[in-house]
Parts: structure tokens; C-alpha cells; sequence
């Protein structure tokens, strides 16, 4: 399916896609799961984008989802509440959110996965649930909340969760490709 332009394709998406994750991951065994990722050199060095290096597990990139779950419902909220925030707290911005990324990670070795899956569970019923709040027009028309700038909130929406699950779908996949 195309990037979500209307709310009950968001839903619909950020849904189905949040299934073939947990699936995805419930399919392998929990020592399969626990396992840290094994990218070697060769594969990394094609790899430009940070994550890769970053996540050394699953729980990780559950982490990670989460964490970004928090800071679109924590955006919203403020926002809504009269506090203008901008989506990526202080310090960071859409230069430096790598470091942020760094620190979700930092913050949770001490997880486990079995929570780190139960925080996704509850973080993506909450991420719904915002999303369920609004109107398609609130999600999908540019100016009709002054606080996303130049953007939809759809589209962070979208960002948070169908594309982001596919993203953490490829990169689960990847690691099962190589443990054969």
C-alpha cells in the first residue's frame, strides 16, 4: 500500500504493519530473539545509515519504536494542551536526532525483551488511540493545526508507525537472513 493520504489507511496500515512485526518476531524462537545481530564488516560498510550499527538486538529496535511512539504522543499532547513544543525534544533536532537515537538505546540495556515488547504493545494502542482522536482533515490538510509547521500531522503519524514498523520488519529480516 501507497504512504497513507487519509486516516482509515493510517489506521488500517499502522495496524496491519504492527501485526507483521509482532509475527514476525513471535516466529522465532526466544533465543532467536535475544540474539544479538550479527551484520558483518562487509554488509555494514554498504550501510550508510546509523541504525545499523546501533541496534545490537531486537529489543533494541523495539526500543527504538517505542521511544518514537512517546515522542509523537508527548508532542501531541502538549501541543493540544496549549504548550508549544516542537517534536524532538531540546536538545535535539532533525540534524542531531542521531544522538537522541543513541540515548533511547543507552537508556534501555537494562530492558528485557519481554518489556520491551509489552512497552510497544501499550505505546502503539496509545499511538491509535491519538490518531483515532483526530479528523482525516486534522491528519491530512496542511495548516489545520498550527503546530506541525509545514507538514501534516498524518504524516509524523505515518513516520511513527507503518513506515517505521517496516522499517524494524526489514531490518529483523536482515538479521534472520544472515544467522542462516
Amino acid at each position: 500500500m501507497a504512504r497513507p493520504k487519509k486516516k482509515t489507511d493510517l489506521m488500517f496500515l499502522a495496524e496491519e504493519q504492527f501485526v507483521a512485526l509482532m509475527e514476525l518476531v513471535n516466529t522465532l524462537t526466544e533465543e532467536e530473539q535475544k540474539a544479538p545481530f550479527t551484520f558483518d564488516e562487509a554488509f555494514l560498510s554498504k550501510k550508510k545509515e546509523q541504525h545499523w550499527r546501533r541496534d545490537k538486538n531486537i529489543r533494541d529496535v523495539l526500543i527504538h519504536l517505542c521511544e518514537w511512539h512517546q515522542l509523537l504522543v508527548n508532542w501531541v499532547k502538549k501541543n493540544q494542551a496549549g504548550q508549544e513544543v516542537s517534536f524532538l525534544p531540546s536538545p535535539y533536532n532533525w540534524r542531531t536526532y542521531g544522538e537522541m537515537n543513541e540515548a533511547f538505546v543507552e537508556k534501555h540495556q537494562t530492558t528485557s525483551l519481554e518489556q520491551a515488547k509489552d512497552l510497544l504493545k501499550q505505546s502503539h494502542h496509545e499511538v491509535m488511540t491519538v490518531i483515532n482522536s483526530f479528523t482525516n482533515e486534522e491528519l491530512f490538510v496542511k495548516n489545520q493545526l498550527s503546530w506541525t509547521g509545514n507538514s501534516t500531522l498524518g504524516s509524523y503519524c505515518v513516520s511513527s508507525t507503518s513506515s517505521h514498523y517496516e522499517w524494524a520488519i526489514k531490518k529483523i529480516n536482515q538479521h534472520i537472513k544472515n544467522k542462516q
